[in-house]
């Protein structure tokens, strides 16, 4: 039989003179009726004590702090386990992000483009393109196609000083890039500058390109969205569900910002011209 232990994060404190105290993984501090059980053997039951204790009062008690989360009899898995993850995009940011995908427990896989065709319709499967650089004009509409299959989509690129990373889409109606491309145009007055940027009419790169700590920021942030899709959520901590989160990362003092954006619905074509009859 598996011995239950305190959940991750959680852990018990005691105040000199005072009664355990519970602090749970969400750093909340509860205080615990231990009844007639010692704290003593409370504590050796949900750590690596030695104690063998055991008594009908101090099974209800473990139990209760199994039925609130904060004790388990299983070893944590990986947030990963039983995903796939394939990259493709600059090594600069996909080094990063498939070292920290596999120790989440993820299995992670190098693709190419021609290869997105064959992984639409695999659940349980996210692709993630990362680009150090603007994104060519057509060069993710394939990807694009994924999610209405439920295959996840997750992307990042570089514009200038800043880098993005877009909101994972992983079912039919949630945020493309596409999507992302019309709301940042209807959201700056600059919009025929900003197009003509992302279609090239510019100046060569001159960077700055994201350095190993900001490539690392950039990568764990993924890695947060991967981790809400896997748990089915939004990933604790954040303002904004994963599937609806715009960020800008400002690669020079990596501060990151935040942006709520919606999907764009399909409107009905404009109708044709009606033939006029001259008088």
């Amino acid at each position: 039989m598996n011995r239950s232990r305190l959940a991750p994060g959680a852990g018990i404190v005691t105040a000199p003179g005072d009664r355990p105290v519970l602090r749970t993984s969400e750093g909340e501090f509860l205080r615990i009726d231990t009844g007639h059980v010692g704290p003593g053997e409370l504590v050796d039951r949900l750590t690596e004590g030695e104690g063998q204790a055991s008594s009908a009062e101090l099974d209800r008690l473990i139990e209760a702090f199994e039925e609130a989360g904060h004790a388990v009899t299983e070893p944590r898995r990986p947030p990963l386990t039983g995903r796939t993850v394939h990259l493709l995009g600059d090594p600069v940011l996909t080094e990063p992000l498939a070292r920290f995908a596999a120790a989440e427990g993820a299995e992670v896989h190098p693709v190419t483009a021609d290869d997105l065709a064959g992984l639409a319709g695999r659940r349980d499967t996210a692709v993630v393109w990362c680009l150090d650089s603007p994104v060519p004009e057509g060069l993710w509409d394939e990807a694009d196609r994924l999610p209405a299959r439920h295959t996840a989509w997750l992307r990042c690129h570089r514009e200038g000083a800043h880098a993005w990373t877009e909101p994972l889409a992983s079912a039919p109606g949630d945020v493309t890039a596409a999507h992302v491309r019309l709301r940042r145009l209807a959201a700056t007055a600059a919009h025929r500058e900003l197009a003509a940027y992302w279609a090239g009419h510019r100046t060569p790169d001159t960077g700055p390109h994201p350095t190993e700590p900001a490539a690392a920021l950039i990568a764990a942030l993924l890695i947060a969205d991967l981790i809400a899709w896997a748990s089915g959520g939004p990933h604790r901590g954040s303002g904004l569900p994963a599937r609806r989160r715009l960020r800008r990362i400002d690669l020079r003092d990596l501060t990151v910002t935040e942006h709520p954006v919606l999907p764009v619905p399909e409107v009905a074509p404009l109708p044709a011209p009606t033939a006029r009859t001259a008088p």
